[in-house]
């Protein structure tokens, strides 16, 4: 696809799609693009490019064994530009492989309104993937990218992914309650949190019962949601405190941010000395 590698970057993140980043970082003799050139890969795309021809078609497998690998990880290749790649350039490249495995759940959004926008205005600056959907048409053309019009709500619940977490915040007590009901009955959810009052929360617990959900599934919805801490009914009062229930659901244990602390990347050392390889070793060794 002929797509700018930051476009397709910030459309990744937001969807909270794995990529690889592939930047040529240093260059030897006649090569096809200069260090800094940049391409970004996916599991069925490619945006960009870093020179193309084998060189390019052995890096997009290799990024993509990376991303089967399921790990965030930098690899840096050193490749002659001579018989490996296919290519008589004469020169090498030297290109820092960087794998970002999405493990958020996704955030999906239901309904356009103040609260909703506002919503936005926090997540959007945050590490988290959102989806953001709307039954109605104007007020999904007025907020823009990335709302997206859908006229059965309840129906995109099949498509989501099994971890999804879920705001409810639409115009219409029906649509909240057959999204919750609907979103209860898959079981697969993480997060289910739904706007709401005492009263409304009190109506939609006696129904669901009368409908027949189990009270174990009941128990998982989020009603009202949002941190008790933040008060305030203005909506980016509301949305401060949905925000902030999120983050304390997003952020990892101890014992996570410990063990990442233990992962290493690429070392400075090794770095210099590929760079170096690079820039001296132009031929491809036979």
């Amino acid at each position: 696809m002929n797509r700018r590698w930051f476009d397709a970057l910030a459309e990744c993140e937001q969807a909270g799609q794995s990529y690889v980043l592939l930047t040529v970082m240093g260059t030897a003799g006649s090569v096809p693009r200069n260090p800094g050139s940049k391409m970004l890969v996916t599991s069925d795309q490619q945006y960009d490019t870093i020179g193309g021809g084998e060189l390019e078609f052995q890096l997009i497998a290799q990024a993509r064994q990376l991303l089967l690998q399921g790990e965030s990880q930098q690899q840096l290749v050193q490749v002659p530009l001579a018989s490996k790649a296919a290519q008589c350039c004469g020169g090498s490249v030297s290109v820092l492989l960087e794998c970002f495995i999405t493990s958020a759940a996704p955030v999906v959004i239901f309904g356009a309104g103040h609260v909703a926008q506002a919503l936005m205005t926090i997540l959007q600056q945050l590490p988290i993937p959102v989806q953001w959907l709307d039954n109605r048409q104007a007020l999904v053309e007025a907020a823009g990218a990335p709302c997206q019009w859908r006229s059965d709500p309840v129906n995109a619940l099949a498509e989501l992914p099994q971890h999804a977490r879920l705001i409810i915040v639409t115009h219409n007590h029906q649509l909240d309650y057959q999204l919750i009901k609907t979103a209860l009955e898959y079981r697969h959810f993480d997060y289910i949190g739904c706007i709401g009052s005492a009263t409304k929360t009190e109506r939609f617990t006696l129904r669901l019962q009368r409908d027949g959900v189990d009270s174990d599934d009941i128990a998982r919805l989020t009603m009202p949601i949002g941190h008790p801490d933040v008060q305030g009914k203005e909506p980016m009062a509301v949305a401060v405190a949905i925000a902030a229930q999120l983050l304390q659901q997003h952020t990892p244990s101890p014992a996570q941010s410990n063990d990442r602390q233990r992962r290493q990347g690429l070392h400075w050392k090794r770095l210099k000395q590929a760079l170096q390889t690079s820039a001296s070793d132009i031929t491809e060794p036979r």
